[in-house]
């Protein structure tokens, strides 16, 4: 039996869904979890059982929709992508995750059902075989953060390789480089990595992720087998000391990688919904950069100021087009005055911020 990483040895038992306790899902981690409690009920009975207070892998039959559009916020330039839905929360604890506030509980839910995944993703791209689709599994949970367990990354990969037209993004603050040869073309791909400043990193990214350098190694590895790469500044965080951080990182990233190895990257600032705000201030009391200077914004969420953000932005920003990087930057969840005032361009200059991504995706 492998030896698990450190983020995943918290886990207490595991409960499967009777529907799927025969699934190759299952089986395979069976055979990874096998020392631990392994309990088989109907989803009625896990409810009831009061075992969602514990740490524990639930592998489920889903009966949701699996492609579904990214949920974006109304108001601001949203980049469009659609989620493969394949599980929800994570080991990792980020005092900034907006998980936390999604789901109340640390139960780690995988969707064991993968037959009825398959049949969603046929229908949808052999229905539409001329158009393109750029997806991605990192909105409800660490794209690879369970890779160890349950390989679903290797089984989506291998199965897009039919699907062409489909461009999948794997997004994480772990390194688990296990799905690469099951990829038949790099091009289908996009491996895809958080970036912060290095104190971010240290005191509000806890759990066992790996550090800056070991993402971007991971990534130097992926460009050197014919990938391109994505990076995430996002949140981008205003606290003493953030210019020197910052600089830092980017300085980090040209190290390991040059500026065709990036298809693109993206800069969100902190923003959060006010229950974020009383999770992080019950979950983490020593993060202190919920108390800045926010506003309300068009969406409803807590945004630094304008002017606040504005200075982050075009700090990054003549740092990364001092390495090269110009064309492959875009923001995530800005104002078209934001774009202008930072980038000197808008979404609209080329096309919309949907279309860009897709052609950035796609190589066009």
């Amino acid at each position: 039996m492998r030896t698990l990483p450190a983020y995943l040895q918290g886990i207490s038992r595991v409960v499967v869904d009777a529907t799927v306790a025969n699934s190759v899902l299952a089986q395979r981690v069976r055979e990874r979890l096998g020392n631990l409690p392994w309990e088989v009920l109907a989803e009625d009975q896990f409810l009831a059982s009061g075992l969602a207070r514990e740490d524990i892998l639930y592998l489920k039959n889903y009966k949701g929709r699996f492609l579904r559009f990214c949920p974006g916020t109304s108001h601001y330039q949203c980049c469009g992508y659609q989620i493969i839905h394949i599980g929800e929360n994570c080991p990792l604890r980020c005092s900034y995750c907006i998980l936390q506030a999604y789901f109340q509980d640390r139960v780690l839910k995988v969707w064991a059902n993968q037959d009825d995944l398959w049949r969603e993703l046929d229908q949808a791209f052999s229905a539409h075989p001329g158009r393109r689709f750029r997806v991605g599994t990192g909105e409800f949970t660490d794209s690879l953060v369970l890779e160890p367990l349950t390989g679903y990354s290797r089984d989506l990969v291998e199965f897009l390789a039919n699907y062409p037209q489909v461009c999948l993004e794997l997004k994480s603050k772990v390194v688990d480089l296990s799905w690469m040869d099951k990829v038949k073309d790099p091009r289908q791909v996009l491996p895809a990595w958080s970036m912060n400043a290095p104190f971010i990193v240290e005191h509000e990214e806890e759990g066992q992720r790996a550090t800056l350098e070991e993402r971007l190694d991971a990534a130097k590895t992926c460009a050197q087998a014919g990938f391109r790469v994505c990076l995430h500044f996002d949140p981008i965080i205003y606290f003493p000391g953030w210019q020197e951080g910052y600089a830092q990182t980017i300085a980090l990233i040209f190290e390991y990688l040059r500026p065709q190895d990036i298809a693109y990257l993206s800069l969100g600032s902190f923003r959060h919904m006010p229950d974020l705000r009383r999770c992080i201030q019950e979950n983490f009391p020593d993060s202190t950069y919920i108390y800045g200077e926010f506003i309300t914004g068009l969406d409803g969420k807590q945004r630094l100021l304008r002017p606040l953000r504005v200075e982050q932005f075009q700090f990054l920003v003549t740092a990364l087009r001092q390495g090269g990087l110009d064309k492959q930057l875009y923001f995530c969840m800005e104002s078209d005055e934001v774009w202008r005032s930072v980038l000197g361009r808008t979404p609209k200059d080329f096309g919309g911020l949907y279309r860009y991504l897709m052609d950035r995706a796609f190589e066009k």
